[in-house]
């Protein structure tokens, strides 16, 4: 069950997890454009044909960008699933989105969501390979470790390995990296880090390094978390996160 509590002045909503599997159910998702069109106008036959697009598009590799119509009635889409997702879940992934965000998020020119498996962001402003840092949320295990400070060290030294990795465009295409740690006999401690591929290696890595500083402002000595971002996100638990 995913408990949210929204900041009133920004795009950060903070919320708790017990699992990291949820399903067909979105994580969360933001409707962030002030501009609305109506129906049947052009640009929602746009956006129509670039969630068509990105159905088409994404599922082979994992991710796509499409842009559909001219002008200001242009709409800018990307999708992106995760890297262990085979085709068949990441299509199942993006058709979802593509009608869930419809749903939550009527008329609104610019909005995105998130899924255990995938994201989806469209817009009428061109925001291609420019790093997302307003649309963003936190995930955290409600419970936390005994050791706090040794176990923070950890995730920290994890997940910032895992974001040089994932940043490496010739060895890491998807940018995507996954790892473990061993903390002791029984205790292992798995990350996640990836970025939207449309953005530059400079730029993942960027992106990710601010993700892994935030950490602490969400969860800290607890024992899972995220961030959850437009353009990259980074998690950790005592469990394994991929495959599932």
């Amino acid at each position: 069950m995913l408990c949210y509590k929204t900041i009133p002045l920004g795009f950060l909503v903070f919320c708790f997890f017990i699992h990291s599997s949820f399903g067909a159910s979105s994580l969360n998702h933001f409707c962030f454009s002030h501009e609305n069109y109506t129906a049947d106008s052009p640009y929602d036959a746009h956006l129509t044909r670039l969630f068509t697009l990105l159905q088409t598009k994404v599922p082979p590799t994992g991710f796509g960008l499409a842009s559909t119509g001219q002008g200001l009635k242009k709409a800018n889409g990307l999708a992106l699933c995760r890297g262990d997702v085979s085709s068949e879940d990441c299509t199942t992934c993006v058709v979802d989105a593509s009608k869930d965000i419809r749903e939550f998020c009527p008329n609104s020119k610019g909005a995105i969501i998130w899924y255990d498996h995938c994201l989806l962001k469209y817009s009428n402003v061109d925001f291609f390979g420019k790093i997302d840092n307003k649309n963003k949320f936190y995930m955290w295990n409600v419970q936390e470790v005994q050791n706090p400070t040794l176990f923070n060290k950890s995730v920290k030294d994890l997940l910032s390995g895992l974001a040089v990795e994932a940043s490496e465009a010739a060895a890491a295409p998807k940018f995507y990296a996954t790892g473990e740690l061993q903390l002791d006999t029984f205790t292992t401690l798995y990350g996640l880090a990836t970025c939207t591929r449309d953005l530059s290696a400079a730029d993942c890595k960027k992106c990710l390094d601010g993700a892994v500083s935030e950490l602490p402002n969400c969860c800290s000595a607890k024992r899972g978390g995220r961030v959850v971002g437009g353009s990259c996100n980074v998690g950790f638990e005592l469990y394994p996160i991929v495959g599932t």
